[in-house]
């Protein structure tokens, strides 16, 4: 292995329509007792943990919810499980043949880093027609508050997983939206964004990522 892939989800490889937040929504009411004002909140690019601090500030410590995070994980993916069939949950333009054909090459390893908690992921990902065992290396958003902890993370799981160290100029983490470049950024490897979801094109250029693409085809090509 040369190269490590590290995939967000949501926005990148596949879009759920409004899934995500219906099962937030459900799975915050039963463990909490509340969703906040779930029906406006952002979540493009924050961690599951973030968004539940923002969403229960003033009822929860952060702490509070950390703790419970393994719990909800669970209680999420149920959720989201039950309810994903009946959302037009796709993948993003040309993510299943780019994805297909990084598995494809020896020289490639991939994993995703989500501000999804891991049942989540898992249920979007086969949703969406992705098999979760192609990315059998990860970090979520039930795991670190901030963003910019994953890439540690994921790194270290690639390295034991794969069996060897990665240089840092070689992995490549690819989203959607300016967290993602921020956590690259903050990890010291290659900050690659495709034009599938949340943010403008302006938005992005102007953060300055290493690499931007229209989508995964042109993005596999490039690697």
């Amino acid at each position: 292995m040369t190269k490590l892939i590290l995939f967000d989800i949501d926005g990148t490889l596949l879009l759920t329509k409004g899934a995500g937040r219906e099962s937030t929504r459900r799975a915050m009411t039963e463990v909490f007792g509340t969703a906040g004002a779930i029906d406006t909140h952002h979540f493009s690019g924050k961690t599951d943990w973030q968004t539940l601090d923002e969403l229960l500030e003033g009822q929860y410590t952060r702490e509070a919810i950390g703790a419970i995070l393994p719990s909800y994980n669970e209680t999420v993916g149920r959720h989201i499980s039950e309810i994903i069939s009946d959302f037009a949950v796709a993948p993003t333009p040309g993510a299943l043949a780019a994805v297909n054909q990084l598995r494809a090459r020896s020289d490639i390893a991939l994993g995703v880093l989500t501000g999804n908690p891991s049942r989540a992921a898992e249920a979007k990902l086969r949703a969406g027609g992705f098999d979760p065992a192609w990315f059998p290396v990860g970090a979520f958003g039930h795991e670190a508050y901030h963003r910019n902890d994953l890439p540690e993370l994921a790194i270290q799981r690639a390295c034991a997983y794969y069996g060897c160290n990665f240089p840092l100029h070689d992995i490549i983490i690819i989203g959607d939206t300016l967290m993602d470049i921020a956590c690259a950024r903050a990890a010291g490897v290659v900050a690659a964004v495709v034009l599938t979801g949340f943010e403008t094109r302006a938005a992005l250029e102007a953060a300055h990522p290493d690499a931007m693409f229209e989508t995964l085809t042109e993005f596999a090509a490039w690697v």
